[in-house]
């Protein structure tokens, strides 16, 4: 079975872990993380970070295409 949760650009994991962790912190569960670690935090926890992080990286990619619309003008 393949891995389809892999980073595909090596270079991005930083970034990837602490937008992971920021959402996490905005979300309040950073604590939860600290004490308990990520391989016992709960599907719908997990599922809250990273539908979250979708979220920002969506809305990342729309602003910069904007941002890139608006300099080609």
């Amino acid at each position: 079975m393949s891995n389809n949760n892999r980073i595909l650009n090596p270079k991005a994991k930083n970034a990837m872990d602490h937008l992971k962790y920021e959402v996490a912190h905005d979300l309040g569960l950073d604590d939860d993380i600290q004490e308990r670690g990520w391989e016992n935090m709960t599907t719908r926890e997990v599922g809250k970070i990273g539908g979250n992080m979708v979220k920002r990286m969506v809305s990342m990619a729309e602003e910069q295409m904007a941002n890139q619309q608006n300099a080609q003008k």
